[in-house]
């Protein structure tokens, strides 16, 4: 699968945030995302991998309009941080109308205003532009999908076929206000899979943990449901 670098957006250090499409002209895309929070190397990981096999195989339909951001966070990535270099929460950040400046504790520091963050206003402009049907934004914390959307829980149980990972429409006692699970639906009416792994550990490596959702990834790329 073939795939045209975007133009790049810049981060509050002035980081290069890389993005590709796979270069079919669509009134909605697929969105596959890593990196959000920049502690979370899992997720980044497996997006890396996905994207890897994607450009390797020749077997995946060519039309299939898909955009891949492998990391959002940059300088959260480079420092080892959840939040990026002013501090923020980029997941915590977007203008949906739940968000709010206060925050539960200082790693979900949401900003000093609704999209005040470059990484996240290279995002929507990349929402504007190329509209989102679905975004797959891969985190870490513990094996769940979390869905978002009216037709959502699609893509998830087919995903929990695979990793028989928990189908949940919310994480009971984490509110989320601004989050990009809240604004995908309410502006661009998209269906958000927030898909969370397991964090590594003496049993799971990075290898393991792609290993155990390469499958349904793979079937799910190469499927028609999207």
């Amino acid at each position: 699968m073939d795939f045209l670098e975007l133009k790049s957006g810049s981060s509050v250090e002035g980081t290069e945030i890389k993005a590709y499409c796979s270069g079919k002209k669509s009134k909605t895309y697929t969105y596959l995302m890593g990196g959000v929070h920049g502690d979370e190397v899992e997720g980044v990981y497996v997006v890396n991998s996905l994207f890897t096999w994607l450009q390797e195989n020749n077997d995946i339909d060519g039309n299939l309009p898909l955009i891949v951001i492998p990391i959002l966070n940059v300088d959260g990535y480079r420092n080892g941080t959840r939040i990026n270099a002013n501090g923020v929460d980029l997941n915590r950040n977007f203008p949906s109308k739940h968000w709010t400046p206060k925050a539960r504790a200082s790693k979900y520091n949401p900003g000093k205003s609704p999209l005040s963050e470059p990484e996240n206003q290279f995002l929507v402009k990349l929402f504007e532009k190329y509209p989102p049907k679905l975004i797959l934004t891969i985190h870490s914390w513990k094996p769940m999908l979390n869905i978002n959307g009216s037709d959502c829980e699609k893509y998830a149980n087919f995903i929990a076929q695979y990793n028989n990972y928990p189908v949940v429409p919310d994480i009971e006692g984490h509110p989320t206000p601004g989050s990009l699970g809240e604004y995908g639906p309410e502006k661009f009416e998209a269906q958000v899979l927030t898909y969370e792994l397991p964090v590594i550990s003496e049993k799971n490596s990075l290898k393991q943990i792609w290993e155990i959702n390469s499958e349904g990834l793979k079937k799910l790329f190469s499927s028609n449901l999207i």
